[in-house]
């Protein structure tokens, strides 16, 4: 994601050097705040392998470069990135923070991300950045390099050009949602999402949930806690030789796995994707060590089904209703359907009388959670006035 700078932006400056970062970073430090974004490689290793840092200020925007081949001490970088008087600002931040928590061992502080901010101001659901600058800046996109390669050095000209406009347009868009945001007094409802990005526990994957992620579509105790085990040890190895999960096994094959339990390497290779040198060489080892451990469980270590997957299924008309609840109070708050409640959220409103969601807590209940609640209980109805939706207050006890 790149965009071209205008005529009145600073001509970026390529920081290769450790006492050159370290000069900028003092300067930086003596401002409000400083607007970041990051290249990185993770197409063939499991952690982000950090390339470029752009950094934008006030009056220069600077280009780092992460793998100068003389080598640079990014010490500088992580002290800014720490130092509470200095907002960090990113576009779309997780995976940049990620980045920056495995390099520095922490997550920047304090942070405002774009992406959020704009839904939370009414732009829709993750609104692209491009649609963001043309909507706030007039800046125009250019997408040239959004798919370079950047490990490669020497970084071209182009490169460095496209890697600053993005902290350069991120100034401008900043500025006009801090407006926007104040103006509708939602200023707290961002800093409430922005208390999420800034705790590590957000991007440390735990290989024993990972499972989760895959899911299941069975309430079977024993088979879930087989599927528990063969995805917390593809997840272990995958981090242990730093390449992506998929190319270990890939989903489906974990899935068939779990179903079919095998305890041999015979058997563990005629599941689909499994090599007969996997099933037979070290991974398959300790894949079937991982098994058998898994079999040896008693009923009380073996993991309940997700929620909502084993107990009773929603009513597909009060889902419809909820959700329909849920785009009118958005359309009304103009904020983002998505940063509300979630598909799952709307489906364990439908089914629990009080579930643990977001959506019944801060500023989402006030928004949607509290009426979602009230049209559960009959206390509200929906009718059409003119072509929107509106809530109608029902009398108590039907009278």
């Amino acid at each position: 994601m790149s965009r071209i700078p205008r005529a009145e932006f600073p001509p970026p400056v390529l920081i290769t050097e450790t006492a050159a970062l370290a000069a900028l970073c003092d300067r930086l430090r003596g401002e409000d705040f400083v607007t970041v974004d990051t290249e990185f490689m993770r197409e063939r290793t499991y952690w982000p392998e950090l390339c470029v840092v752009q950094l934008g200020g006030a009056a220069e925007v600077a280009v780092v470069d992460a793998l100068a081949a003389g080598g640079i001490d990014l010490a500088p970088l992580g002290a800014l990135l720490a130092d509470p008087a200095v907002t960090k600002v990113f576009h779309a931040a997780r995976q940049d923070i990620e980045t920056f928590l495995l390099r520095f061992g922490d997550v920047p502080r304090p942070v405002f991300d774009t992406q959020v901010a704009a839904m939370v101001a009414g732009f829709g659901d993750q609104v692209g950045y491009d649609a963001l600058v043309a909507g706030l800046t007039g800046g125009m996109i250019d997408k040239a390099h959004r798919f370079s390669d950047w490990a490669a050095r020497p970084l071209s000209p182009a490169q460095i050009a496209y890697a600053a406009a993005d902290v350069t347009h991120l100034r401008g868009v900043y500025g006009r949602l801090r407006e926007r945001l104040a103006r509708d007094g939602r200023l707290d409802w961002v800093a409430e999402e922005m208390a999420e990005l800034s705790d590590p526990a957000t991007y440390r994957a735990d290989p024993a949930t990972m499972w989760e992620r895959l899911r299941p579509r069975t309430a079977n105790r024993r088979q879930l806690g087989l599927l528990r085990a063969v995805a917390a040890w593809r997840e272990r190895e995958a981090q242990r030789a730093n390449i992506p999960r998929q190319r270990i096994l890939k989903d489906e094959t974990l899935l068939e796995i779990a179903a079919t339990a095998p305890e041999t390497p015979e058997a563990l290779a005629r599941a689909r994707g499994v090599s007969e040198g996997f099933a037979r060489g070290r991974m398959g080892a300790a894949l079937l060590a991982a098994i058998a451990e898994a079999r040896a469980l008693p009923e009380a270590a073996l993991p309940l089904a997700q929620v909502g997957r084993d107990g009773p299924r929603p009513s597909p008309a009060l889902v419809a209703l909820l959700k329909v609840l849920l785009a009118a109070k958005c359309e009304a708050h103009h904020v983002a359907p998505k940063l509300v409640a979630s598909s799952e959220d709307i489906d364990r409103l439908a089914t629990e009388d009080t579930p643990a969601v977001r959506a019944l807590h801060g500023w989402r209940r006030e928004v949607f959670g509290a009426d979602a609640l009230a049209l559960k209980d009959g206390m509200i109805a929906l009718g059409v006035e003119g072509r929107r939706v509106r809530l109608i207050r029902t009398p108590p006890d039907g009278g």
